[in-house]
């Protein structure tokens, strides 16, 4: 196996050490390391990070090949800084059976450029009535913990609640899609000023808001664990916030997008800024970088939604919701979050890495940047300043809203168990 030293960098933006990797572990951290047989990486200004984990990513595959595939999904990911990914469960079929996160599950580990665990189905084909294997899926080989119907909302309280029961058996958690349907119907956007001025169809902080609440109950009357997919509004905040001050075993994400972008970008009708949830207002984006950085909010997961070029390239109320944000991620929060001083790197490494990984239970990922641990590492230069361009993306969709936007901050380095999946800002 081969060695690799990381000179001079900046452990979570503190001290500046040494890192030695040898094989797929971290053999040494401290300052003066011999590089004798080991491949020398300068990072002096630096910024080193354990890798970073997703809890939402969408890979599109099985069934919808032409937005993303596992390994396009897992190539981006590298480049964003990511060693670990959870996959989402609305492809084609469902991964609602053993059979489906299994083969998600092997095509990640194909890849060879991050781990892939999936994430499965909390209902049959995500409809909602019946629940899926829970138990199957848990026992297969891709030992799936991490539950959601996401794309849709578990809106029936009853199965909610026995979800929340199943998966109690074995530590799992179940991962809503707040947004109850029948006040969504029709919705185009945030309602608010910007919907009434432009005569789209309003998405209420409500639809979001009651969902959570019921839930966040749901959960402590069974003991078990929710986690809140994507919150996007200031009342989810105190909701959850609320449910943590009563030891309910609450957890909830912010996207990069929610805590920059405002629903006052969709007075340009450009359907790359329709997503679900959908951006909201400014004083909901400083809801949610508050609630970040006081740890209301646990972690972010990027919701990464590619779409191919024809489902974003038409008229608003035909295009598919999303936007891609695994290799722009942590650029949005440095400029968010750092920038600003809401968060220091070590704040970053605990919102994008130690605790996605431990709600997850992603093994060897989130681990201390010490001796012995895992060698799942991510470099940043937080001086690079620069317009985002979504042609060098590696993902193969495009839909992204930060086209042309300048951001700071780039991943020069990803590793893998020691091994470079992204050198010098290129893939491996």
């Amino acid at each position: 196996m081969s060695k690799t030293l990381i000179r001079g960098a900046r452990l979570l933006g503190g001290d500046v050490r040494d890192v030695l990797v040898d094989g797929a572990q971290i053999a040494a951290v401290g300052t003066g390391l011999p590089a004798e047989g080991a491949e020398v990486v300068e990072a002096e200004g630096r910024i080193l990070l354990p890798g970073l984990v997703d809890l939402h990513t969408h890979l599109r595959e099985p069934g919808r090949e032409d937005s993303e595939t596992v390994l396009t999904g897992t190539r981006a990911a590298a480049s964003g800084g990511y060693t670990a990914v959870f996959a989402m469960a609305n492809t084609f079929p469902v991964a609602d059976t053993a059979g489906v996160v299994e083969q998600v599950y092997r095509l990640g580990r194909e890849s060879g450029y991050c781990d892939v665990q999936p994430i499965g189905a909390v209902t049959i084909g995500l409809e909602g009535r019946q629940l899926a294997e829970l138990g199957a899926m848990h026992d297969s080989a891709a030992g799936v913990t991490v539950f959601s119907d996401d794309g849709k909302c578990v809106d029936d309280a009853v199965i909610m609640r026995r979800a929340l029961e199943y998966v109690k058996a074995f530590g799992g958690v179940i991962a809503q899609h707040a947004q109850e349907p029948r006040l969504t119907e029709g919705a185009q956007m945030n309602e608010g000023v910007v919907s009434a001025e432009l005569g789209l169809g309003g998405w209420p902080a409500v639809a979001e808001e009651s969902i959570i609440a019921r839930d966040v109950l749901l959960a402590e009357h069974v003991g078990s664990r929710v986690h809140i997919c994507h919150l996007s509004t200031a009342g989810s905040v105190e909701i959850v916030r609320w449910a943590k001050s009563r030891g309910i075993d609450v957890t909830a994400e912010v996207t990069p997008h929610h805590l920059l972008l405002t629903d006052e970008l969709v007075r340009s009708y450009n359907p790359v800024y329709k997503v679900n949830p959908p951006l909201r207002t400014e004083r909901d984006v400083r809801a949610l970088r508050e609630a970040l950085a006081d740890g209301t909010i646990d972690i972010v997961a990027t919701d990464h939604a590619p779409h191919p070029h024809e489902d974003k390239d038409c008229e608003w109320a035909a295009a598919a919701m999303g936007m891609v944000g695994l290799e722009t991620a942590l650029s949005v929060v440095q400029q968010t979050m750092v920038d600003t001083g809401l968060l220091d790197w070590a704040g970053v490494a605990d919102r994008m890495s130690f605790a996605p990984a431990r709600i997850g239970g992603a093994r060897g990922h989130g681990r201390p940047v010490s001796a012995g641990e895992p060698a799942n590492l991510t470099l940043v230069d937080p001086a690079y300043r620069g317009a985002v361009d979504p042609a060098g993306f590696a993902s193969r969709s495009r839909n992204t809203p930060y086209e042309g936007r300048e951001l700071p901050g780039r991943v020069t380095h990803t590793f893998l168990r020691g091994r470079a999946t992204l050198m010098d800002g290129k893939l491996a």
